[in-house]
């Protein structure tokens, strides 16, 4: 598989698995979402610190989270949580996943 070709699915899946994550874990600060996304997928999504916080500011911008700050065993750390907006996006987009995986599943499983 190319890598042009994974970088551009990652694209589309970095913000609503960010969503995800951040919506069972709240709060949550920026360290901790890229440890639990890197440990759930075994590895697979190890994001760098620029490609997380473009993500996370994209995400605030667009309404979808909001973040304050707290101290955090002696460091004052950003943490996220999802808005309601952020919330309704996320069933969404899970919604749409579903349907995705089932109809690719459906075709692999088919041979």
């Amino acid at each position: 598989m190319s890598r042009s070709y994974v970088y551009q699915s990652l694209r589309g899946v970095v913000e609503p698995l960010l969503l995800f994550i951040i919506d069972e874990l709240v709060p949550i600060h920026g360290y901790e979402i890229a440890r639990e996304l890197e440990r759930r997928s075994e590895g697979y999504f190890n994001l760098t610190a620029s490609t997380l916080y473009s993500a996370l500011r994209r995400l605030e911008s667009r309404g979808l989270v909001s973040s304050t700050w707290e101290q955090i065993s002696k460091q004052r750390r950003r943490c996220y949580e999802l808005t309601e907006k952020g919330r309704q996006i996320l069933a969404e987009e899970l919604a749409q996943w579903q349907k995705f995986f089932g109809a690719t599943e459906r075709i692999i499983d088919s041979q």
